[in-house]
């Protein structure tokens, strides 16, 4: 499949998904705390989705089983809520999250710390944060992809952090995963040229030791080989004519002028 450019009215349809997803995550961190399960995330963040009149992107996406992928610690992306996996004091939990609007969809996912964590795992999500916008400086037309992927990775790596290869960022659209692939670290093609109207969503997956994972029984769940921290961290990019456009951004990101522009 080619890579999509999106019209204005598909744009305009995008930015609102974008917004309802920056809210629900915003509103989706203040619930959290230290007791609840896992499915008690996943029950209150499809209910806040679909109090916006959208749809969860990925209820029952090939299969997964709910409205928010949970992962927790070691777990890298794409956990799987439970009744019985209580976040704790000092746990990094990790939210991804994607909304259809009116037929586009919206993806993005953080990393929260539970209570106090340590200053390791504090320092582990602000880079993987960081490693994103390292990235999107390079996110302009006329550029190529794999920029975007060298940045994040050459930043990450030198913390000695493990960036995640088994995993990568997309195209996102009217479908969830469009083309192009977005890997989190250097390549040696120069993939695809950025052009007005490409929606990218990038996030890197970035681990406190190595880069290996494994997939857990249940064919969903990833977690780092070594059983090390990992965090993630991933918006919905609009590629313009001039700076682009990260559509997923909260209120409290723009507020603390996280990603370069504050609220006046």
């Amino acid at each position: 499949m080619p890579v999509t450019i999106k019209t204005p009215h598909e744009i305009e349809l995008m930015r609102e998904a974008g917004k309802i997803l920056a809210r629900v995550h915003e509103n989706l961190e203040k619930e959290l705390r230290p007791g609840m399960s896992t499915l008690d995330i996943d029950r209150i963040g499809e209910e806040m989705i679909r109090s916006y009149g959208c749809e969860p992107s990925f209820k029952n996406y090939q299969g997964y089983p709910a409205s928010v992928c949970v992962s927790v610690n070691e777990e890298v992306v794409h956990g799987i809520p439970h009744p019985h996996h209580y976040i704790q004091e000092g746990d990094i939990v990790s939210l991804d999250i994607g909304v259809i609007h009116k037929g586009y969809h919206s993806d993005a996912a953080r990393t929260h710390g539970i209570g106090e964590i340590s200053r390791e795992a504090e320092l582990l999500i602000e880079r993987t944060r960081q490693s994103f916008f390292e990235g999107v400086k390079y996110a302009r037309a006329g550029r190529y992809l794999h920029r975007i992927s060298r940045a994040i990775g050459k930043y990450a790596g030198s913390f000695g952090y493990g960036v995640v290869r088994d995993l990568c960022g997309h195209g996102i659209g009217s479908e969830l995963h469009e083309e192009p692939e977005i890997p989190n670290f250097r390549q040696f093609r120069w993939g695809v040229r950025l052009r007005p109207g490409m929606t990218l969503a990038i996030e890197p997956m970035i681990n406190i030791g190595l880069p290996d994972v494994l997939w857990l029984d249940d064919e969903w769940t990833v977690i780092t080989e070594d059983m090390s921290l990992s965090a993630h961290y991933e918006n919905t990019v609009l590629i313009t004519k001039g700076e682009p456009e990260i559509l997923t951004l909260t209120d409290s990101e723009i507020a603390a002028g996280i990603g370069g522009k504050k609220k006046r």
